[in-house]
């Protein structure tokens, strides 16, 4: 089993060094973003300024969809590429290191406790470095936290909560548009 997470690591930190230093790639060219739990039909190809960003923003997509489903295991590998993404990114220390909390359990709940402050790094991560083309949104459920509100990026209008997953999926609001 050690061995297996090894090599999925190292899978993982290929592809994201791939795709964050593959120069044929232009900065603002579209992430694309596979249908999931967190996407709709309205959702749209979304390009961040920052080429690393670029790297793990599927991934952070990834680990909300996880979330929404309640499948700790997908959030594991989810959170492991972001992780080991964000280390190449200056300044995201914290999401790195809470990511790795995330991909170090299997229980749900803690993996979402841990996703709250990382979506608030991300966040502001995405703030500093700007919107390439096409939109996110900021969303905003009240009630995670333990009613203190927690926040999630999203690329639809469309609330898929991932505090809650199915038990309260549409809990939220849109309260910002990145553009």
């Amino acid at each position: 089993m050690k061995s297996t997470t090894k090599y999925l690591v190292a899978l993982i930190w290929v592809t994201l060094f791939a795709t964050a230093c593959n120069s044929s790639v232009k900065q603002d060219q579209p992430v694309e973003v596979k249908e999931s739990p967190v996407s709709s039909k309205t959702s749209q190809a979304v390009s961040l300024k920052d080429d690393q960003l670029n790297a793990i923003y599927p991934y952070y997509q990834h680990l909300t969809a996880a979330l929404v489903e309640a499948d700790a295991t997908e959030a594991k590998v989810a959170a492991a590429a972001i992780e080991l993404g964000a280390k190449e990114i200056p300044g995201a220390g914290s999401i790195s290191s809470l990511a790795s909390k995330i991909a170090a359990t299997n229980d749900i709940e803690t993996q979402r406790i841990e996703f709250a402050a990382l979506s608030t790094h991300f966040i502001a991560l995405l703030k500093k470095a700007g919107i390439g083309g096409g939109e996110l949104y900021i969303a905003h459920c009240p009630m995670a936290s333990n009613d203190k509100g927690a926040d999630w990026v999203t690329n639809s209008r469309e609330i898929k909560n991932p505090y809650f997953g199915e038990s309260m999926l549409t809990c939220g609001t849109i309260k910002e548009t990145l553009k």
